[in-house]
């Protein structure tokens, strides 16, 4: 049997520290400001100049755009993930080109996924721990399933959503094998007490993901609804003592009712 080597990606979600959160915020803004301006830089000269701007071009703007004091600030997150948004940019023209996309767009804060690619260069692998470049500690992954063994990652991204929580994609090289074709043939049946049935008399169980899953959902929306109608409601509110004006704004021998629209009377 015959073997192949493939890409694969394996996503886990991480928990940065406080440092760690402010570093990887300003690392997304360069990103973001360096595929927007690289975008914009190719539609002008595209539209003044009818020229075409390469990738080889922009990444040399990208040494200028460091050097200028204005955004001398571009030189504090890693060189790697700067590098990847103009790679980014140059892939999204290419499908573009092959009409497989439309134009590319610019990337909106808030509105746009965060994200960052480091290359191998640009972050360490030891002891099941990744630490990024220009980190001090390693990320606190949550490691849900292991990479495959002996696995090396080629790079990582890590991005941010809309909610706030952090993810980091691992980017690794294995290998599948490819078995030899054959002849046999089988007949597949789809059946109610079972998923499936062969023509051989082999029954697959049917593992009922449906089922457990709405009874999850039912569990769930009933604690939703409770703690909904404990927010609306709220503690009971003790019962207050009728509203009386004092004897000094009312005079000695003054009765006053409990409601403000009454006159009060006095009395002989």
């Amino acid at each position: 049997m015959a073997s192949k080597v493939v890409k694969r990606a394996y996503k886990y979600r991480f928990y940065p520290t406080g440092e760690q959160r402010e570093q990887l915020a300003r690392t997304f803004g360069c990103v973001r400001y360096v595929y927007n301006r690289a975008l914009d830089e190719r539609s002008r000269a595209w539209s003044q100049e009818r020229r075409n701007i390469t990738h080889a071009e922009t990444d040399k703007m990208l040494t200028g755009w460091k050097r200028d004091p204005e955004t001398e600030w571009l030189t504090e997150p890693s060189k790697g993930p700067l590098q990847a948004a103009l790679r980014n940019l140059q892939g999204a023209f290419d499908k573009f080109w092959r009409k497989q996309a439309g134009y590319p767009t610019f990337k909106k804060k808030g509105r746009s996924k965060d994200s960052a690619t480091y290359f191998s260069n640009c972050f360490t692998y030891r002891d099941g721990r990744i630490k990024l470049a220009k980190q001090a500690q390693p990320l606190d992954i949550r490691w849900s399933r292991p990479l495959p063994e002996g696995a090396v990652p080629s790079q990582v991204t890590v991005s941010r959503d809309a909610r706030g929580r952090y993810h980091i994609s691992i980017l690794v090289e294995g290998t599948i094998t490819e078995h030899d074709p054959t002849e046999v043939m089988v007949g597949l049946d789809a059946g109610i007490t079972s998923l499936y049935t062969l023509s051989t008399g082999e029954k697959i169980h049917n593992p009922q993901h449906e089922k457990n899953d709405r009874a999850k959902l039912a569990k769930r929306n009933a604690h939703w609804r409770t703690n909904r109608r404990d927010r609306t409601t709220g503690p009971r509110r003790a019962k207050r003592s009728p509203r009386s004006t004092p004897a000094s704004l009312t005079g000695a021998g003054t009765i006053c009712t409990s409601s403000p629209l009454d006159w009060c009377a006095k009395t002989k």
